[in-house]
This record gives C-alpha cells, sequence and structure tokens, in this order.
C-alpha cells in the first residue's frame, strides 16, 4: 500500500509546436532499398547513405496567407495555428498536447524568445551568437552517422532482433534548430528512422509510447478509442532546479559535483525501491545532458501499466510536497512504511556530508529560521533561535547538533515528536523530486538516450548505477571532444590496400564514448534475453493448452 493518501501536485505541462509534415522518404510505404531486416539489424552506421540534409527552414513551408486546399492524406498535415483550432469538438490530438519533456530550458515555454511555439514557423533569422556545439549540424552528422548506438538502440525499443509492432508503432519527436518540432513520427523500420534523422539532423530526440496503430494514421481515428497508447516505458524524471531550496553551490541551470550528490542520492533510493519492492530488473539510468537524470524501466510488467497504476506508483514516490513557500512539505504517517525507513538508512550518511557539511544550508539566518519552523516546540525554537543570534556564522553541522543538546534542558520537548520531526527534515533535504507527469502519464514524451545537449553539447550517456560515486556529469563526453577524438584517430591511421574497413571496428569503439554504449548493449541484451524466455514460456504454455483441447 502506498505510504501516502494524496495526490502529487499537477504541473502544467509548457506549450509545444506540435507538427505532422509532409516528409515523402520518411512514410511507412516506402522500402527498405532491398535490405532485409537481418540487414539493417545488422548493418552497421556507415552502410546507410545519407541523403542530402535539409535545413530546418526547408523542413515545413511557413503557410501562405492564399486559401489551401485539403491535404490529399492524413500524412500532409500542414502547420497548426492552436489558436484557430475549433473548440466545438475535442480532436484526438489534442488529447496529447503537452505531453513531452520539459526538463530543459531551452524548450520551456518560459525561455522561448526565439521560438515560435503557436504556429511553429521559424522567425527569420537575425545576427546573434553562434550556435552552440549541441546545435552545431556538422557536429550532430559526424555524430548520427559515426557515434549513435542505432543497433542497439534498435533492439532497446523493438524487444527483438526482428522487427515487431513494439517499433514500428512508437511515436518518435524530432526537434529541429530553430523551434520546429515533428510529433507522432513513426518508422517501420530502423533503417528509416536513420534516414530521417540524417536529412534532418535534430538536436533533439523524443521517445513516446507504443500505440495501437500507426502513429502518422491517427487521424483517421479520431474521436474512437482504435488509436490509443498501449505500452511505453515506466519512467522517472528527476531535475536538480527542483533542489534550488535547498542546493547553496549553485541554481537553475547551473551544476558541480556538489549539487549532483542530490541525484545521486535519488538514484540510490529509487532503483533499490523498484527492484526490491516491485520486482523490476531492467532499469537504466540515464544523464540528461545537463542537470537531471531519468530512469527507464523496461520490464515488459512495467511497459504495459496502465495511466492509473502509474499514478498510483507515483504516488508512492511522491513525499516531498508542495512548493519552496508552502512551509513543511514532509507530512507521513507513523510508524514508517519500510520503504521509507530504508530510505533513511540511505540517506542519512548524505545528509551529514553531503548536505549540512557540503551544503551548508544554515549558515544564513533565513534559513536557519526556516529549519527552526520544522521543529516541534515553540521554547525549544525560541532557545535555538536566541543561541544562533548570539554566535553568528555558525555551520549547519554544528547547528543540526545543536537541535539535541539544547532539548536536553527544556522538560516539554517530547523526544518521540522531535525525533519524528528530524526525520521529515532528512527527508525533505534528501529524498527524491520528480517530475511526476513523466512517470504517470504514457502519452509523456521523454528525451532518448544518447542524443546531444543542445545547450552543453554533452551525450546523454548511461549511469554505471554500481559506481555512482565515480559518476561525474561535467565529465562526460561531448559532441565536440568526440568529433576531434575521430579526427586525431583517423589522422593516425594509415589503412591498407584492400583492408576491410570492418575490421577496424565501429568509430565509438575508439573514442571516451566506448564504455557507455558498452554499458548500454549489456543492458539491451540482458532485456532480450528476458524477452526470449518470456515467448518461450507463452509458446510452451499455449501447445500445452492445445494438447489438453484436443
Amino acid at each position: 500500500m502506498p505510504h501516502s493518501e494524496s495526490t502529487p501536485e499537477q504541473q502544467e505541462a509548457p506549450a509545444r509546436t506540435q507538427l505532422t509534415p509532409t516528409m515523402e522518404d520518411t512514410t511507412l510505404n516506402l522500402g527498405n532499398g532491398g535490405l532485409t531486416d537481418e540487414d539493417l539489424l545488422m548493418a552497421d552506421v556507415e552502410d546507410v547513405e545519407s541523403p542530402p540534409v535539409v535545413a530546418p527552414a526547408a523542413a515545413i513551408e511557413p503557410p501562405s496567407s492564399a486559401p489551401t486546399t485539403k491535404p490529399a492524406s492524413p500524412e500532409e498535415d500542414a502547420p497548426v495555428d492552436i489558436k484557430q483550432e475549433t473548440k466545438s469538438e475535442v480532436k484526438l490530438e489534442d488529447l496529447f498536447e503537452g505531453m513531452d519533456s520539459d526538463s530543459d530550458d531551452e524548450f520551456s515555454s518560459k525561455n522561448n524568445n526565439n521560438k515560435d511555439v503557436i504556429t511553429g514557423q521559424i522567425p527569420p533569422s537575425s545576427p546573434g551568437p553562434a550556435a552552440p556545439a549541441g546545435s552545431n549540424p556538422d557536429l550532430l552528422r559526424v555524430f548520427y552517422q559515426l557515434l549513435f548506438p542505432w543497433r542497439y538502440y534498435f533492439q532497446w525499443l523493438n524487444h527483438s532482433p526482428q522487427p515487431t509492432p513494439d517499433f514500428k508503432f512508437r511515436e518518435f519527436s524530432l526537434w529541429l534548430t530553430g523551434g520546429v518540432v515533428f510529433r507522432f513520427q513513426s518508422y517501420a523500420t530502423l533503417d528509416l528512422l536513420r534516414k530521417d534523422v540524417f536529412k534532418h539532423l535534430p538536436e533533439r530526440i523524443e521517445i513516446g509510447p507504443i500505440y495501437t496503430a500507426n502513429p502518422r494514421d491517427r487521424k483517421t481515428f479520431r474521436n474512437s478509442s482504435a488509436f490509443r497508447p498501449i505500452a511505453k516505458e515506466l519512467c522517472f524524471d528527476i531535475d536538480l532546479t527542483d533542489y534550488d531550496d535547498v542546493r547553496t553551490c549553485c541554481d537553475k541551470a547551473t551544476i558541480c559535483i556538489k549539487c549532483w550528490q542530490f541525484i545521486t542520492m535519488a538514484i540510490k533510493v529509487l532503483d533499490v525501491a523498484l527492484r526490491e519492492d516491485f520486482g523490476y530488473e531492467h532499469i537504466m539510468w540515464v544523464y540528461s545532458g545537463r542537470r537531471g537524470a531519468h530512469a527507464w524501466v523496461c520490464d515488459r510488467k512495467a511497459r504495459n501499466l496502465d495511466d492509473h497504476k502509474r499514478k498510483a506508483l507515483g504516488n508512492y514516490f511522491s513525499v516531498v510536497k508542495g512548493g519552496e513557500k508552502t512551509g513543511k512539505r514532509v507530512n507521513i504517517r507513523r510508524p514508517l512504511h519500510p520503504h521509507l525507513a530504508r530510505s533513511l538508512d540511505i540517506l542519512k550518511e548524505h545528509f551529514l556530508t553531503d548536505v549540512l557539511e557540503a551544503q551548508d544550508p544554515w549558515r544564513e539566518e533565513d534559513r536557519a529560521e526556516k529549519l527552526l519552523q520544522l521543529l516541534p516546540d515553540i521554547k525549544l525554537r525560541q532557545a535555538l533561535k536566541e543561541k544562533w543570534e548570539a554566535n553568528p556564522g555558525r555551520s549547519s553541522t554544528a547547528k543540526w547538533g545543536d537541535i539535541d543538546s539544547v532539548a536536553k534542558s527544556i522538560p516539554s520537548v517530547n523526544a518521540k515528536d522531535l525525533l519524528e520531526a528530524k526525520q521529515d527534515i532528512v527527508l525533505e533535504y534528501t529524498y527524491p523530486r520528480l517530475d511526476i507527469l513523466v512517470t504517470e502519464q504514457r502519452t509523456h514524451l521523454l528525451k532518448s538516450p544518447f542524443v546531444v545537449h543542445p545547450g552543453t553539447g554533452r551525450v546523454c550517456v548511461p549511469i554505471d548505477t554500481n559506481d555512482l560515486e565515480g559518476f561525474d556529469p561535467l565529465d562526460v563526453p561531448t559532441i565536440g571532444g568526440l568529433v576531434n577524438e575521430i579526427d586525431s584517430d583517423s589522422s593516425g591511421m594509415v589503412k591498407k590496400e584492400g583492408e576491410d574497413e570492418d575490421k577496424k571496428g565501429a568509430d565509438w569503439e575508439r573514442t571516451s564514448i566506448k564504455p557507455y554504449i558498452d554499458q548500454f548493449r549489456g543492458f539491451v541484451h540482458g532485456l532480450l534475453r528476458e524477452e526470449r524466455e518470456f515467448v518461450r514460456v507463452k509458446r510452451e504454455r499455449e501447445e500445452e493448452e492445445g494438447k489438453l483441447d484436443f
């Protein structure tokens, strides 16, 4: 049973440009260039011919002021002005608006000075600073062609070496430089996805749910239950901006190794709970590229959860509630739920070192006042306030110790109430803070692993949970650094005449991204083993039932 009854506070997702453009070579009726599905699976990225790159401005033409005729098919949607939508009828696509990841400032509706989030039209170009490395089309071209782990990426989302509806009916979203977003993209084969990415060079790719039908055909199922999401990985999103009221070293998009420890704590708490409390095994943690982490729970039973069950599971992890100015943010029942008792055991050491010592959150008087308001006895609060005013600049570690020492001299303090208050304080400063909509809704898109963050240029790489303390978000591979590694390696190599290009291995194997792709490959292979076992058991059960019927 969940340890908390109240539902998490709902957060409004920012508006997004949602377009389904006409793209002749990305529709599902295209062939695969003569390649079999197995060839597509085993082919290296170099084997796929890259079509000419189309600039974002050419991807979608701004709507003309002249009247237009009705598109010939659902594949040929024109850009839609959301403000002009009729309100007399709820359209199917409207049910999914705003269900994309909103964890990055670059894509937040609060920071869209250079993006038209209503119509998706690219504003006229104007002089400005050069694009960051993560949006550089030349670097992105090299990255997608030589460094992106396409083979394992396909196997991960397809759950089989051979193409299945799990991949064919999966929604992808491509974010192009300039603010254009392609929603409800789908691909029958890996080859088609790669060709589309090579053509548009998106600065971001997001992954959505698996639907009952091709997402591109959704308008043919308008107002019908025939088109609906049926599966998606169970996801969790943690962002350091949600810790701005407790971290003192950085704020907003800025991070350092000190405040990254909040993410480390969150991963430890969530990972063990997902495994021990819910029995999930295939959990992949991914660095978001700037200031957060995402969890992808890929077990079959997790993928098949409906939204009601996802909401219940999200509520299970909703402990820190309300905003910065809501006062006490942790209100839990006693005796402690086993999950919370275990979490406190995990977090108490981090609280002493990574919060009290590293962050020193109560050194300043106004922050120390917040601590006093979380304590239960008015006489205790007054005595502590007088002591700290007489000793300005007292460290947070010393103030935390003062609570017990001063409480001993005040008869009215209830020891049990004080202990529970201190436990709540530890949880408020260390327990995971989640973007709960990412967990609750299958239609909520989330940034793909191994894309490049457009602002920092860092690759969204998997995090090794066996060495969490060794992970430094500021030390992950960057797109510029990886391309330089390829250039340096290539300049020092002389290919022998007749030498097989495949013998030297994939390009990523000679760069600093190799350990992350190796980790991803091992994760995918483990997932596929479970999928094969599921298929085998199901087949044997069906055969046995067939014998009984006979």
